[in-house]
């Protein structure tokens, strides 16, 4: 069984499609939830599902120890960003060298850099006239969304949507395909993580 932990800042609504998606997988376990925000939904809806969650500040994110410390207790081999905004630091990625991945709402390399999360790039989509969007699931590095890309998915963006229709369009495919793609992920780099 390898163990996994979301690291979420909203309202957690890809954190609970995650784990019901695990609930009973013999492969992967949702051990644990992190945030960054002690006053976010994520919590309630995780804490319901049995899986506990905490709390951490920048300056621990930054520095890296107490996140890692929280990560060994739980035993956790792989890293998954729902709706994570801050940077990964460091630390972290030295810790988990490419086992840590994202999902982002477009098609990378499109809409993507610092400050390009949520309906940011949805209203983004919609000024630049896209004709389709979708999401890139993607491991992490140093810089914002330029990690190798794992996945896409892609919808139709039409004239008449907005960025309200467009995020529906995305949350779709998140729910659809993140957990899945996760799993395969976990399977591939199973003796690697041994």
């Amino acid at each position: 069984m390898k163990n996994i932990a979301i690291f979420a800042s909203g309202s957690g609504t890809n954190a609970e499609n995650i784990i019901r998606y695990f609930i009973n997988n013999e492969t992967v376990n949702v051990a644990v939830v992190l945030s960054n925000n002690q006053k976010v939904g994520v919590h309630a809806r995780v804490n319901k599902l049995g899986v506990p969650s905490y709390v951490f500040t920048r300056d621990e994110f930054v520095e890296g120890t107490p996140v890692i410390n929280k990560l060994a207790e739980y035993k956790v081999d792989f890293i998954v960003l729902a709706g994570f905004m801050n940077k990964i630091s460091e630390a972290l990625l030295k810790a988990f060298p490419n086992r840590i991945i994202n999902i982002h709402p477009a098609l990378l390399p499109k809409h993507g850099g610092k400050g390009m999360f949520g309906m940011h790039v949805h209203k983004a989509v919609v000024a630049a006239g896209e004709k389709e969007t979708g999401i890139t699931i993607h491991y992490i590095n140093e810089e914002y969304d330029e990690g190798a890309v794992i996945f896409q998915a892609q919808c139709e963006v039409s004239p008449e949507d907005t960025p309200e229709d467009v995020a529906t369009k995305i949350h779709t495919l998140e729910y659809a395909h993140f957990p899945h793609v996760i799993e395969e992920v976990i399977k591939k780099n199973i003796k690697k993580l041994k």
